[in-house]
Parts: structure tokens; sequence; C-alpha cells
């Protein structure tokens, strides 16, 4: 069974920082594209980062030059680097991956991590 973690979340103040991770477990023949998804109450969840297996990156306009996303391949781990953070960064973010396994490819959720930020 692979499954996928996140950690790192937490309350922080605005202009702080935070690093997510996501691991993920099981037997894994390979890894694509690994993202970091995030949704507010009330709100559509959206797409905040993307890594591909070769490390090139996309982010939301909204945290363009503040969030990292970075990926080790020998850990199966992606990470979010979240620096001046603002109240509006505030929602559940989870990680999403297509993994490979021996019976296919499939697309695989982490149950979420709280990121709370204060004025």
């Amino acid at each position: 069974q692979v499954q996928l973690v996140e950690s790192g979340g937490g309350l922080v103040q605005a202009g702080g920082s935070l690093r997510l991770s996501c691991a993920a477990s099981g037997r894994i023949f390979s890894i694509r594209d690994m993202n970091w998804y995030r949704q507010a109450p009330g709100k559509q969840r959206e797409l905040v980062a993307v890594i591909s297996s070769s490390g090139r990156t996309k982010y939301a306009d909204s945290v363009k030059g503040r969030f990292t996303i970075s990926r080790d391949n020998r850990k199966n781990t992606v990470y979010l680097q979240m620096n001046s953070l603002k109240p509006e960064d505030t929602a559940v973010y989870s990680c999403n991956a297509e993994i490979g396994i021996l019976g296919g490819q499939y697309d695989y959720w982490g149950q979420g991590t709280q990121v709370t930020v204060s004025s």
C-alpha cells in the first residue's frame, strides 16, 4: 500500500516561515510530478506548486517569490519551504503525486496538514 504523509504544518505569525514535508512510502517504482495543493474553508482547492521528476518547478502567482518546492528522490519526499507567510496563506495543505507501482500508475493524495498564519 502506497501512502503520502504530510508534516510540518502549524501556527505561525505573519512574516514567519514553515517547511512542509510529504513522504511517500510503499513499493514504489517511480514518481513523476509531485504537487502541493491548498484549500481554505469555502474555497476551491488550488494548485500551489509543482515539481517534475527532473526538478523543474511551477508556482501559483500568489506564492511566487515566497515559496520554494523541492524534492529528494532518494527519500521519495517533496518539500515546500514557505517564507514571508501571510494570513491569506492559511489553509490545509496537501501533497499529491502520480506514483508507479507494480500494477500500474495511480494518483495519490495525502491527508493534509493545517497551516495557520496569524496577523
